[in-house]
């Protein structure tokens, strides 16, 4: 069983008194379905799973919104007895069934004290839906993503060193010898990546080939996705622009790379078809000079984050082989050091509300600038680079700090920790440990 640190975040929405409703949301195949099965399981006297996809029948249970009358159908249906506080049930697939996500405001007015999680593969979409009417303020949201790098390593059996790791002050402390562990397990993510099955089935067999094979399907479905929210006329565009986008990961989105016959337009709609199902986030270019970074945002500069460093590897072709490279600055020219990072800055975010990710350019004659990702620290904006070698020139990071009067600046590479003019050097393995540091 694979623990997910999202776990800890259920159990105290569990304990909560004045709970909602919970809705988790994310990209398909993160492990939603499988973390409430094992929490309700664990957490709970019994589990009711309603799955709408697996049987559309359930949906009749929704013919009337009163809880008292959903309730006394859904115990006719599956047969078991629910208890307030002892019973979690379960809206899988929930998206099925739009009457079920309209229920839950009246479980929240009525039922507070019954609990309710609802979870689906395409939900984003039904949640977008112009046509629906979210019951706004009356249901709790959880973002979860594929495995962090400290939940990859905690799966391998490493406990003791992802406790370790995840403490900002032992950066400063790790020896050479376990430094240089910890890059070979984070070039390791680097291939694997942190998808579930993915995870699971190299902790099994230890087989790269075995892994990839189960990337390759994660993708196909994807792929096999597309037609029930894009439509068969649009097919083309958002396949096109699916595999575009993991070859454009650490440049600025250019439409025209996609396909130069292609009307701009289109493929916009494309791309935010695929933001929706989570499976790729816009790094939204920003000015850096003042909170909130969204105000200064410019909405037509931007690159692209795929869903997962491992998805990333297969699609591009970048084979297993490349776990074995003595430099990390030499898998895919290090766009894969930026991928890794920006999925780390998303996973160390307050999983209660959407994540988002912002870079900075400067394009001017003869003195372009940028920085791969701002993110936000106490209160501040903070400037960040990745370095995917060593080494490497902080041009821009000099530039920006100097503008803004930056009190700090993180480079993130395969270097150990150090401080040098405000510039603050963590290894790969360290971002979360300096989000906890807050």
């Amino acid at each position: 069983m694979i623990t997910r640190a999202i776990y800890k975040e259920l159990q105290e929405w569990k304990n909560e008194k004045n709970r909602k409703p919970l809705l988790i949301r994310g990209a398909r195949q993160v492990g939603k379905s499988y973390i409430v099965e094992v929490f309700g399981n664990n957490e709970f006297s019994n589990l009711i799973v309603l799955n709408f996809e697996r049987n559309p029948e359930y949906k009749d249970i929704f013919s009337s919104l009163d809880p008292l009358d959903i309730i006394e159908r859904i115990g006719l249906f599956t047969g078991k007895k629910i208890t307030k506080e002892k019973t979690l049930i379960f809206f899988d697939e929930i998206q099925e069934c739009m009457q079920a996500i309209i229920s839950l405001r009246y479980f929240y007015e009525e039922m507070p004290d019954l609990h309710i999680i609802g979870a689906g593969s395409l939900l984003e979409f039904a949640i977008k839906d112009d046509s629906f009417k979210m019951p706004v303020g009356r249901i709790q949201y959880l973002y979860m993503h594929p495995l962090s790098f400290s939940e990859f390593i905690f799966a391998f059996g490493e406990e003791a060193l992802q406790k370790y790791i995840l403490k900002y002050d032992n950066l400063q402390l790790i020896q050479d010898s376990l430094h240089k562990k910890l890059i070979e397990l984070v070039r390791k993510y680097f291939v694997i990546g942190g998808m579930p099955a993915v995870v699971n089935e190299y902790i099994n067999s230890r087989d790269i080939f075995k892994c990839q094979k189960i990337q390759r399907s994660i993708i196909d479905t994807y792929t096999d996705d597309f037609i029930k929210y894009s439509g068969r006329s649009k097919l083309q565009n958002i396949t096109k622009v699916f595999y575009a986008s993991a070859g454009m990961v650490g440049q600025k989105f250019v439409y025209a790379k996609v396909d130069k016959h292609i009307k701009s337009r289109e493929l916009k709609e494309s791309l935010e078809l695929l933001e929706t199902a989570g499976i790729i986030t816009r790094i939204k270019r920003t000015s850096g000079s003042g909170l909130p970074m969204e105000a200064n945002a410019k909405l037509n500069f931007f690159k692209v984050l795929f869903l997962d460093i491992g998805l990333l590897h297969n699609i591009n072709g970048i084979q297993g082989e490349s776990i074995n490279a003595t430099d990390i600055a030499t898998i895919f020219n290090g766009i894969v050091a930026e991928q890794f990072t920006g999925q780390e800055i998303l996973i160390s975010q307050n999983n209660y509300t959407k994540p988002s990710l912002y870079y900075w350019a400067r394009e001017a004659k003869n003195s372009n600038a940028e920085l791969d990702y701002l993110i936000e620290f106490r209160g501040n904006i903070i400037p960040l680079e990745v370095k995917s070698g060593v080494s490497g020139r902080l041009k821009s990071m000099t530039m920006f700090m100097e503008k803004y009067n930056s009190k700090i600046g993180l480079k993130v590479s395969q270097a150990t920790y150090s401080v040098k003019n405000d510039i603050i050097s963590i290894p790969f393995y360290g971002i979360e440990a300096f989000y906890k540091s807050k």
